[in-house]
């Protein structure tokens, strides 16, 4: 015969309080698990680079060292963005770099998608509406992700906003 369990209010408490901690271990290990490391470089006075910063931490898939440069340029030239795609700060993440306000997402298929000779992804500029330009109104410019690569050639990688 087999026995209904009784537990009190408490025990109620505990085993639901249990239950949720083993559903979201799962999720919580798998996001740490896949995090990457994302060493960005800024001008120290530049806000924007610090709220694209935080979105990119926020999205679970980045630990985020964010580092004051006193001579952005000269980082530019290291990691070889070119001059025409440069915005105001510089990432690099796995080997990739990550040039101004591209969005989470689209650094995230780079990872995944590895394509061979692609150095790393440029928002050019500061675009409004972009990650860590948003606008209280919600206002917006369209603005293109572009791939480039080592010897200077470079394509669309992703499009965003209204056309």
């Amino acid at each position: 015969m087999v026995r209904p369990i009784q537990l009190d209010r408490r025990g109620v408490v505990r085993a639901s309080a249990g239950a949720l901690a083993m559903a979201l271990a799962p999720a919580a290990c798998a996001r740490d698990a896949h995090a990457f490391d994302l060493r960005i470089g800024r001008d120290a006075g530049c806000s924007c680079c610090h709220a694209w910063s935080e979105l990119m931490r926020q999205s679970g898939r980045f630990r985020v060292a964010l580092i004051d440069e006193p001579d952005m340029a000269a980082l530019k030239r290291r990691v070889g963005v070119p001059a025409d795609l440069a915005s105001c700060h510089t990432g690099v993440v796995e080997g990739y770099v990550v040039e101004g306000h591209v969005p989470a997402e689209d650094v995230l298929r780079l990872l995944s998608q590895r394509p061979a000779r692609v150095r790393g992804l440029a928002v050019p500029g500061m675009p409004l509406g972009s990650p860590g330009m948003e606008q209280p109104d919600g206002a917006g410019d369209p603005y293109t992700v572009y791939a480039f690569e080592t010897d200077g050639a470079r394509s669309v990688f992703a499009r965003h906003g209204a056309a």
